[in-house]
């Protein structure tokens, strides 16, 4: 089952124009999942100037399905976690990210789905849903409420199963996979491939999108070890947190790293936030929105509606909006 598709390429064209002022946010993340989520969230929090953050969503995340590809990782390595625990997780790094910036999460902060969405697409309730059900219909007409998803996107598809009227008052910005015209198979791109249902529910949708391929677009957001030293860990608590993070990071025990060797990591979430927060920095244009087939291989639609989706980053723009902001929180 799919959403109707009922609005022309005019409205999609209206909907997906490129933010300006100071959007509305809401963030739906897997923050506990490693470490590009806490940045992304503390970045966008650090901004109250640029953006007007509503609410913070937990997503679940699970690396399980990944455990026969890494033989050499602990069985009972933490992101093997199964996805309400995921979930929870992700709830309380929110928290604590909320805490290293001195910041109330009171009322802000919402448990998302303890599962992932099932094959017949019926919804999963939980907080993080119904509150986005609740934020969207409140939201003045002609005011898009920018849904920014940092993982996958369960949450999204169940309050878009749930309402799908709120598909005219949200804008979903997603990073994942592969642009659209790649022949390549999205199967290595955890965001999408956690919850296929969900992924095919977001683009069968006719929800306004705007999709920023992580490969190989977000995947240029990487940040080296110097530069976390010498820009990131004087940012007050936060900053030494985001250092800790870099320096520990939680997928370590599936993905070794040699740390006695320089070395650098994708910061990959940035990119939502960024295009939010100043378009320019990841430009894009409009394109058809593609089909997801079972080979997770996407496929042109001439029928579906239009996307907006990247194809450029301006990495050291964004990174250097990141670092003045830590070190505008740090000298307060």
């Amino acid at each position: 089952m799919t959403l109707p598709l009922q609005r022309a390429d005019a409205w999609y064209r209206r909907r997906l124009a490129e933010p300006s002022g100071r959007p509305r946010v809401v963030i739906d993340t897997d923050t506990a999942n490693e470490i590009d989520d806490q940045f992304a969230l503390a970045w966008a929090l650090l901004a109250p100037d640029a953006l007007q953050v509503e609410a913070v969503y937990a997503e679940p995340f699970s690396f399980a399905y990944r455990r026969a590809k890494l033989p050499h990782a602990p069985a009972d390595a933490p992101p093997f976690n199964p996805p309400d625990e995921g979930m929870a997780r992700s709830h309380a790094e929110i928290l604590r990210v909320f805490d290293k910036l001195g910041l109330d999460a009171k009322g802000r902060v919402f448990e998302g789905s303890p599962r992932y969405l099932p094959r017949n697409g019926r919804p999963v309730p939980s907080a993080a849903a119904e509150h986005l059900v609740a934020t969207a219909r409140a939201m003045p007409r002609g005011e898009p409420l920018y849904v920014l998803a940092l993982g996958c996107v369960t949450n999204i598809a169940s309050a878009l199963r749930m309402a799908p009227d709120i598909a005219e008052r949200i804008v979903v910005v997603w990073t994942s996979g592969y642009p659209s015209t790649a022949t390549l198979s999205n199967e290595d791109s955890f965001n999408l491939v956690q919850d296929v249902a969900a992924s095919r529910c977001l683009f069968a949708s006719g929800v306004p999108l705007v999709y920023l391929p992580g490969f190989h677009v977000g995947a240029q957001l990487r940040l080296s070890l110097a530069e976390v030293q010498r820009h990131v860990r004087g940012g007050g608590a936060i900053g030494r947190y985001l250092h800790h993070l870099f320096t520990h990071n939680p997928l370590w025990p599936l993905y070794p790293q040699d740390t006695t060797k320089p070395y650098s990591w994708v910061i990959w979430d940035l990119i939502c936030v960024a295009w939010v927060m100043q378009p320019a920095w990841v430009p894009s244009r409009l394109v058809r929105t593609p089909r997801l087939d079972a080979r997770l291989r996407w496929q042109p639609d001439a029928a579906r509606p239009l996307m907006r989706e990247a194809h450029a980053v301006q990495r050291d723009a964004i990174f250097n909006d990141l670092f003045a902001r830590l070190a505008a929180h740090a000298a307060r």
